[in-house]
């Protein structure tokens, strides 16, 4: 049975708890693996939680996640707003991918408006701050298809 939830971090992630506490909180990246992996094993899923700050490492987890993954819930970060690859990457995933944000980016600059991301994900999770990782795997328990 395939019941593996990939959740992809991108660029900076690894920073959270110490920078811009403001937008985005003071829960460490740790912390929110290790609320995703409880909530996941609650609905009868694992988690395989990445975090990277090269863009060729997320596109080759999503090829990796094709053979492995049931879903994929991806914060891409910066790359949300520049990444074709990563864009082309997803395209390939056939399951249900949740494209999450910590921040409502709606509010912010003009420049995190126009996600390449929104463009093939099954859903958005926008705002929640790090409990929007949890809402996401439970989302995702709802929307992937386990063989």
């Amino acid at each position: 049975m395939n019941n593996t939830i990939f959740v992809l971090n991108g660029p900076n992630l690894n920073l959270l708890g110490e920078r811009e506490p403001s937008i985005y909180g003071t829960t460490t990246l740790a912390d929110i693996r290790q609320n995703c992996e409880t909530r996941a094993a609650g609905l009868g899923f694992k988690v395989d939680f990445r975090q990277t700050n090269f863009e060729g490492e997320l596109v080759e987890s999503v090829h990796q996640a094709r053979k492995e993954a049931c879903g994929i819930i991806v914060n891409p970060a910066a790359y949300t707003f520049t990444s074709i690859a990563l864009l082309d990457a997803l395209k390939t995933f056939d399951g249900p991918k949740i494209e999450l944000h910590i921040s409502n980016v709606h509010t912010r600059e003009s420049i995190y408006h126009n996600s390449l991301i929104s463009r093939v994900a099954t859903a958005i999770m926008i705002g929640f701050g790090a409990k929007g990782y949890e809402l996401a795997i439970e989302a995702m328990a709802g929307m992937a298809k386990v063989s």
